[in-house]
């Protein structure tokens, strides 16, 4: 046989067939390549059509444009001070310190940490913006901060979970409500008035069996319960309670269908909060907070009631016009949005959250359920996705994690990128500049230079225990040979020989160093940045898919020896440990 025949095939069904010349000698060489680097065997490898040819201007663009890996590089421990961080972090220090020129903004106070490290601070402005004589604030100024308040009723939810007061994070809130109703016009087969009992669902009327409402704990802490944004005929500083607030319910209707759409409701989280609180040995929610979460994380300056002690470590907030705000009550709606902060308590509430500070509230699995995205909302809303409790926006490939509050005199933004241990907080009095979203061009600054930072970062590899049971040769099917050798300070490298290795592939990309995980089991580690994906001829490989894959080694024999890996993420088994190098002939 002299070539391949593939079948490329069209939308609708429809293909045509061609031929690829490809000589066995070739043939072979690719997939020797594929199987040291890419240790995929002929799982992954694929052969396009060749281009037509295009002008020599194009062509030489094309391979100007070569896409660099790791493409989202896994957070390392870092020395400081790195100069393209401190660069960017004085881009941020200058753009705010713009902004508070802002009219309507005369404090701010802003923090960024990296893993349990704080990168920067900046305070501009004064803590009285009608006093000029008054000082600059720091990260210890406190502001209120409004909907970020939000957190902490999905922070119970999720603790009242794992400590087994909450069934299930889905459970119908008429399970811990039994009186709740409300009119759902636009949920198909469900009935509009219904009640709970013993964890089955009722109609009011008659003994047929009904589904809850939908109004489930994780749709009301992720604003997709469908509930209204208030009850009706109040506002904000409503002083009513959790029962009168049901009997305003019963006669109202859902906005959207429950888990349907995104919309935002100050209702769900303060019903929430309330209803929770009721599960709890301390039976009120401000009490549960500041003895389960504020006191256990030593977020000292961060609290409910404003009184003179902390009305004098405040920012006075001012409205846009340059009018000084009145510091409302919240009364029932006191969850969704009463709370004072500082940037230096934010920054802690950020490290617990991402798992990196010393003390913790939330295991780590469930902190991972808490950060990830719930719904993809329609292009109305004011967020991508939305979470329990975010709004989450896509930059530069990442999940912007945040939660922004705006209240009369003060504005503010949690913000936190968890795949790079990366978070923004900036808490002002005044309004917030609406021409420029300050997150996005800060992150716009330091997520570019902290990519950076961990590319240019020294390995720490763990080396084994002791190397010589992997010292030594293997083989893929007498297809692929690899030299496993331990390097001075005991970490394993494995590199590619045989023949036509040095033709084919770049010297830099025939050794791999395996990091070690634990008994038996390592990881693949590219030393530098290397190319996404490399093309040989009419055939590419992508190496991203390689990078950080687990090698996993035999028992060891009686001579002490393991006998070969296998590469499960890859589907390659089998590789086998042989006696000695082989010799290859031409």
């Amino acid at each position: 046989m002299d070539g391949l025949t593939t079948q490329t095939s069209t939308k609708g069904g429809l293909g045509r067939r061609s031929q690829i010349e490809v000589t066995w000698s070739h043939l072979g060489l690719v997939f020797f390549f594929l199987l040291s680097v890419a240790m995929t065997g002929c799982f992954i490898w694929q052969y396009k059509l060749p281009k037509q040819e295009q002008s020599s201007t194009l062509q030489e663009k094309d391979s100007e444009v070569v896409q660099m890996c790791p493409r989202y590089p896994e957070p390392v421990p870092l020395d400081h001070p790195i100069p393209v961080l401190k660069e960017a972090l004085e881009k941020v220090d200058k753009l705010l310190r713009h902004k508070i020129q802002t009219p309507g903004l005369p404090t701010m106070s802003a923090i960024v940490t990296y893993n349990d490290t704080v990168l920067w601070t900046g305070n501009f402005g004064k803590k009285n913006g009608s006093d000029p004589f008054s000082a600059t604030p720091n990260e210890y100024t406190i502001y209120r901060i409004a909907s970020i308040s939000k957190i902490f009723p999905a922070l119970m939810l999720y603790k009242l979970w794992e400590e087994g007061e909450i069934a299930s994070l889905d459970d119908p809130l008429e399970r811990y409500l039994s009186n709740f109703s409300i009119k759902n016009p636009l949920g198909r087969g469900r009935s509009s008035e219904q009640k709970f009992m013993d964890g089955l669902a009722f109609l009011q009327k008659g003994a047929q069996l009904a589904k809850p409402s939908g109004v489930t704990l994780r749709r009301m802490a992720s604003h997709l319960s469908g509930l209204p944004r208030r009850l009706r005929s109040t506002n904000l500083l409503w002083k009513g309670n959790t029962e009168q607030a049901v009997d305003l319910l019963r006669d109202d209707v859902l906005v959207a269908d429950p888990g349907t759409r995104c919309h935002y409701s100050n209702l769900a989280f303060s019903l929430l909060a309330h209803v929770l609180a009721e599960q709890t040995s301390e039976g009120d929610y401000q009490r549960w907070v500041a003895d389960n979460i504020l006191d256990r994380l030593g977020m000292e300056d961060t609290g409910f009631d404003i009184t003179p002690p902390i009305l004098a470590q405040m920012a006075v907030g001012y409205y846009g016009s340059g009018q000084l705000a009145p510091l409302y009550d919240l009364g029932w709606y006191r969850p969704s949005g009463q709370m004072y902060s500082t940037a230096a308590d934010m920054a802690k509430l950020a490290m617990v959250l991402m798992g990196t500070y010393h003390r913790r509230i939330l295991d780590p699995d469930t902190l991972k359920t808490m950060l990830t995205p719930m719904f993809k909302c329609s292009i109305d809303y004011f967020a991508n996705k939305t979470g329990t409790p975010w709004e989450v926006n896509e930059l530069h490939g990442y999940d912007i994690i945040q939660k922004d509050g705006d209240l009369d005199g003060y504005s503010a933004t949690f913000s936190m990128v968890p795949k790079l241990l990366l978070s923004f907080t900036v808490l002002m009095s005044g309004r917030r500049p609406q021409e420029e979203d300050i997150v996005s061009e800060t992150y716009n600054y330091i997520i570019p230079a902290l990519e950076k930072a961990f590319r240019d970062s020294e390995k720490r590899l763990s080396p084994a225990p002791n190397p010589n049971p992997y010292v030594g040769y293997y083989t893929y099917a007498n297809l692929t040979f690899y030299e496993i050798k331990a390097l001075p300070n005991g970490v394993l490298s494995m590199q590619q020989f045989g023949p036509h290795v040095e033709e084919l592939i770049p010297e830099s990309y025939r050794t791999i160093l395996l990091h070690y995980l634990e008994d038996r089991i390592f990881q693949v580690v590219f030393e530098k940045e290397f190319p996404c994906s490399l093309n040989l001829g009419s055939a590419s490989v992508s190496l991203e898919t390689q990078d950080g894959q687990l090698f996993n080694f035999s028992p060891f024999d009686p001579h002490g020896l393991s006998t070969g890996f296998d590469a499960p993420g890859l589907n390659t088994y089998n590789v086998v440990r042989i006696p000695r190098k082989p010799v290859f002939y031409h």
